[in-house]
């Protein structure tokens, strides 16, 4: 029998109607009079304690030129020499700032404490990247997204980390600031 070939929009389409389905059937099964009936819980896997973290900038320049300094390995190199991680840049053994310009290329940040792999990338608007710091075990990434927003004299950045692993949440908020947000402003006050 020959594959099936399935198109990114059907299966778009297809996990959409999931929830609906998995909603009415767990809404079946809590509605059932019999008492073994699964009842959705805990027990269904889903967590409600997952870390996430959501900030927001605002930068003094244009969209285009906050969403070139997240996607120019050059830019992202000045920010990395601006910020408290310098040292990881310096360093004898450190790597080389690398930022793939497409969709599921890699970058390499930090000195290499930081790699990942772009998910999605709408110049000027969005980037969504698999992200994740090299202290965490082997396969283990996060899901970051930069949404780039008209704000008023400038560009507000709307922030969101998610899949990080537990305990790392307030070391993550704070690096956010400390690694990016601050020597990004730096770096734009400079080039202004």
């Amino acid at each position: 029998m020959p594959p099936v070939l399935v198109s990114r929009r059907s299966l778009t389409v297809g996990f959409a109607a999931l929830p609906a389905a998995f909603a009415v059937s767990a809404q079946a099964r809590a509605d059932s009079d019999d008492p073994g009936a699964a009842k959705p819980d805990a027990a269904d896997g889903l967590s409600h304690s997952a870390a996430a973290i959501h900030q927001e900038v605002l930068f003094k320049a244009s969209r285009q030129r906050v969403y070139r300094l997240l996607t120019d390995a050059r830019e992202f190199d000045a920010v990395t020499r601006l910020s408290d991680a310098v040292t990881l840049v310096t360093a004898p053994n450190a790597k080389a700032t690398t930022i793939s310009t497409h969709v599921g290329g890699s970058f390499t940040l930090f000195g290499g404490y930081i790699t990942g792999r772009h998910l999605e990338m709408v110049p000027n608007d969005r980037l969504v990247q698999a992200w994740r710091a090299g202290s965490w075990s082997a396969g283990e990434y996060s899901i970051v997204n930069f949404t780039l927003q008209e704000g008023g004299e400038g560009c507000r950045l709307v922030f969101n980390h998610r899949g990080f692993p537990d305990s790392h949440g307030s070391s993550l908020a704070s690096g956010w600031r400390v690694h990016y947000w601050d020597p990004m402003t730096k770096r734009l006050a400079q080039s202004a």
